[in-house]
């Protein structure tokens, strides 16, 4: 079966403008086409991720961004999941939209006890969250470092760690809320990485520049770092030293989009956490789309801890 909705030919979206405040604004564009291992989906709400926002300075008139979607379900795909199904799901871009062409497996069910705008807060945050953690091998009695702790991935990173049986520390900015911090499972708050006197099994780090150089003279002799951002926008060095007198310390990198796995599955798994109350995504302010440029600026300026969300309909 097949939603009326997807009948129509054009849509509304969010497309990049270079007049634009923000350089995007509201325009008509053709409704997509599915392509066979794909479904449209209905937008009812998007999140912002700064990665979105540094694509957006540099991409040409017309395109349409945006990675991560909450909405309802054009076309059936399984006995399980039709027509009608409220979703949640994740694209490459195309996400600012009315309606959404994604593939049949990076979306999830989202349950009742969800509202669209507590999903869509997920996807590239909480499986970035998700991901590192597993590339890192987080286990039982792990001591984890999560560097840019208070941002949305830090936060989820954050309280899967504890879902892991990890000894968390959080580094954070000067004023944040640590007790908001641990009571999402870190055990330690600090402002400061020389504040740090653990040696870490496993480092998420997402700062860049002098914190990753000194991150890396903080890992156990097994240790592993995983880096997914720069948000210092500054280069790192560091002593070899650091590296080959820890024996077998690894460094790795993330980008979630280079995973070969389909993302389905860990959003549902994400989504389950959420409805036994394990994950709770930190949504800061949820505004209505036409106010893209207002969110894009907060975002831009650090106005908020958390995620913004964008609504398309009520």
């Amino acid at each position: 079966m097949k939603y009326s909705q997807s009948s129509k030919s054009t849509m509304r979206a969010l497309a990049v403008s270079l007049e634009a405040p923000g350089r995007i604004d509201v325009q008509d564009v053709p409704t997509p086409s599915a392509r066979p291992d794909e479904v449209l989906v209905e937008v009812h709400a998007i999140s912002l991720n700064r990665g979105e926002m540094r694509a957006l300075r540099s991409a040409p008139a017309g395109v349409i961004p945006g990675w991560d979607f909450a909405g309802v379900l054009l076309e059936d795909i399984s006995d399980e999941l039709t027509a009608g199904a409220r979703v949640l799901g994740i694209v490459e871009h195309g996400a600012w939209a009315e309606m959404v062409a994604v593939r049949r497996d990076s979306i999830a069910a989202i349950p009742e006890e969800i509202t669209f705008a507590e999903a869509a807060a997920l996807p590239t945050a909480a499986l970035t969250a998700l991901r590192t953690l597993r590339l890192g091998a987080v286990g039982l009695g792990d001591h984890v470092l999560v560097t840019g702790a208070s941002g949305g991935v830090g936060q989820f990173a954050v309280q899967l760690s504890a879902q892991a049986g990890a000894m968390v520390t959080a580094l954070v900015s000067t004023g944040t809320n640590a007790d908001a911090l641990k009571a999402i499972g870190a055990k330690h708050v600090i402002t400061d990485i020389e504040q740090a006197r653990d040696r870490f099994d496993v480092i998420i780090e997402s700062v860049g520049g002098q914190v990753l150089g000194r991150a890396l003279s903080m890992l156990d002799s097994r240790g592993r770092l995983v880096a997914f951002g720069n948000s210092s926008d500054e280069p790192s060095s560091f002593n070899v030293r650091d590296v080959y007198n820890g024996a077998l310390v690894k460094i790795l990198g993330f980008e979630l989009f280079f995973d070969p796995l389909p993302f389905g599955r860990d959003l549902a798994t994400l989504l389950d956490l959420m409805v036994k109350g394990k994950l709770t995504p930190h949504v800061a302010q949820v505004l209505p789309w036409d106010d893209m440029a207002i969110a894009l600026d907060r975002l831009g300026n650090r106005a908020v801890g958390g995620k913004l969300i964008l609504t398309l309909r009520s």
